[in-house]
């Protein structure tokens, strides 16, 4: 089993090596068909609510492009820095999205590849305060694991925690707070084999 503990040392990770993960992070942007099949199903002119931003490219800068304003939020100091530089129009905010209460709803909500830096339990607890802030009409869409478990991912060599919950267990707690599943695609292959999840609220 691997240590829990590790999971605490993520912040300090991106902290750390917040300059180098965002010159060495791909631009290739992969991603685009999710983040727009996201924006598909949000309404017109909406906010985009980005948890776990980084430094703000190539997730943020693709909905900025895209006419959205973006409101990021992460918990390195470091990372922000970058993005206030780079988007200084948009809102970025320091929050731990395990406490996150932004008091207000976003026309979509994405969490690519910094939700699953939680454990299994913390999950279960954030994935309603990500579902929360998504408005009617408007859909959440983030990264995870092909089923249930436990990995060790790298970060400039230094290892980071990844976990995640059933396929079943996520559509769960989404059908409870009132979210259909648009969506779920193990390692896609046309996307770099991210795990995705999407899903929208009526």
């Amino acid at each position: 089993m691997i240590d829990k503990a590790l999971a605490a040392e993520t912040q300090a990770t991106y902290e750390r090596h917040a300059a180098a993960f965002d010159q060495h992070r791909a631009r290739v942007l992969v991603e685009a068909p999710w983040l727009e099949r996201l924006l598909s199903i949000t309404p017109t002119g909406s906010a985009v609510l980005d948890v776990g931003c980084g430094a703000g490219e190539p997730i943020a800068k693709y909905f900025i492009e895209a006419g959205r304003n973006v409101h990021g939020v992460d918990f390195a100091d470091a990372m922000l820095d970058i993005s206030r530089r780079r988007f200084p129009a948009q809102r970025w905010t320091h929050a731990d999205m395990r406490t996150l209460d932004l008091g207000e709803t976003f026309g979509g909500v994405v969490a690519w590849n910094s939700f699953f830096h939680l454990t299994a339990d913390e999950q279960r607890a954030c994935l309603p305060r990500l579902a929360q802030h998504v408005a009617p009409g408007g859909g959440l869409l983030f990264t995870c694991g092909p089923q249930a478990g436990e990995v060790v991912g790298t970060v400039e060599g230094d290892p980071v925690y990844h976990a995640s919950l059933s396929p079943q267990e996520y559509a769960s707690i989404l059908v409870a707070e009132g979210l259909r599943i648009e969506a779920f695609v193990p390692e896609d292959p046309t996307c770099d084999l991210h795990t995705i999840c999407l899903a929208a609220r009526a």
